[in-house]
């Protein structure tokens, strides 16, 4: 980790009126004149190209204040992971440029920041279908090595988590809160293992939760991971403006397809129509088919695969693949055997 990157990265965050727009355009600078961020922060000539009088004071007003969070964020394990160290994920600054969050503060294991991964979006109120067709899904990619990316909100969320590090797993949770009001649910606490788990915030340390925080933290889960499982979405909300979310970046979003589809799973058809894969059971095992999903993870796409009509979807008929539906539907058993899927 670069300490002093992150000190000036996080000063300049903590501070009034400089948002992320202003903090790539000092990094850019200090950049095309081949300073450190230390030098040029404190250069007063070449900060007032990029500030004005009224943010230089507030800047330089702050520095004592930005040293104690700075202490609290140590003295709670926390790692900060600057958008200029080699530790940050690519995958953030390839998708999101100049809107990736220029500072990641990390409790846990960082290397999961950077393992192959797979996220998880879904209602909170998510139907029973939906919650054990959410756990098969994570606990077969767990098996496969995959790192499960979430929210640590309850329903989807929650499940995930909790069948990855039941599996011996590993998971980041993303917050829409900043770290220092993070805590360990009870409902997870009996598994937490520091070494397979990362907790990951982009906002400020202090930052209580908010409705807008959630939608910035979903796009963070959307290009953190190789490809996006939707569980359950209604035709608003937070899940099926992550799943357009990874539409419009390009990363592969995958629907579990209903019979009968859940009120909490109208969204899905929607996104299916507008080029989400198809997520089916398999027949013979009754759970989900992961084989395009790992295909598709590891670079291997078979546009076969690829239904965008979801009324093609909807009376597929092989003798391999069926829809979820409500008689049949898999309920985790032994599930941190494998299993052939």
């Amino acid at each position: 980790m670069d300490g002093k990157a992150a000190f000036h990265v996080l000063h300049l965050l903590e501070t009034p009126r400089i948002g992320i727009a202003k903090v790539y355009a000092i990094l850019d600078m200090a950049n095309s004149y081949a300073m450190s961020l230390s030098d040029f922060l404190y250069k007063p000539s070449s900060l007032k190209e990029v500030l004005n009088d009224s943010q230089i004071d507030a800047f330089l007003a702050l520095e004592d204040k930005t040293r104690q969070i700075w202490d609290d964020l140590e003295e709670k394990g926390v790692q900060l992971v600057p958008v200029t160290d080699d530790n940050y994920p690519e995958r953030l600054r390839t998708l999101l440029g100049k809107k990736a969050p220029p500072l990641l503060m990390v409790q846990g294991n960082t290397d999961l920041l950077k393992k192959l991964s797979v996220g998880f979006c879904g209602s909170r109120k998510a139907s029973p279908k939906g919650i054990a067709t959410a756990k098969d899904c994570a606990v077969q990619l767990a098996r496969e090595g995959v790192n499960i990316v979430s929210g640590y909100a309850a329903g989807i969320d929650m499940a995930t988590h909790l069948a990855a590090l039941e599996c011996g797993g590993t998971t980041t949770l993303v917050l829409c809160e900043g770290i220092l009001n993070f805590s360990i649910k009870r409902e997870i606490k009996d598994l937490w293992d520091w070494e397979r788990i990362a907790v990951v915030s982009e906002f400020l340390p202090g930052l209580p939760w908010n409705a807008h925080n959630a939608m910035q933290r979903n796009r963070t889960i959307c290009a953190l991971s190789a490809a996006m499982i939707l569980i359950e979405a209604g035709n608003t909300g937070g899940s099926i403006e992550a799943g357009r979310t990874c539409l419009r970046m390009g990363v592969p979003l995958f629907a579990p397809v209903y019979e009968g589809m859940p009120e909490s799973a109208v969204g899905n058809r929607e996104l299916l129509q507008q080029g989400a894969y198809s997520l089916l059971k398999n027949r013979r095992t009754g759970r989900a088919n992961m084989g395009t999903m790992l295909s598709v993870i590891k670079g291997k796409v078979p546009d076969s695969k690829k239904k965008n009509d979801f009324h093609e979807i909807e009376t597929l008929e092989t003798d391999q693949l069926s829809l979820f539906d409500s008689r049949k539907d898999y309920s985790p058993k032994n599930k941190c055997k494998r299993q052939e899927s």
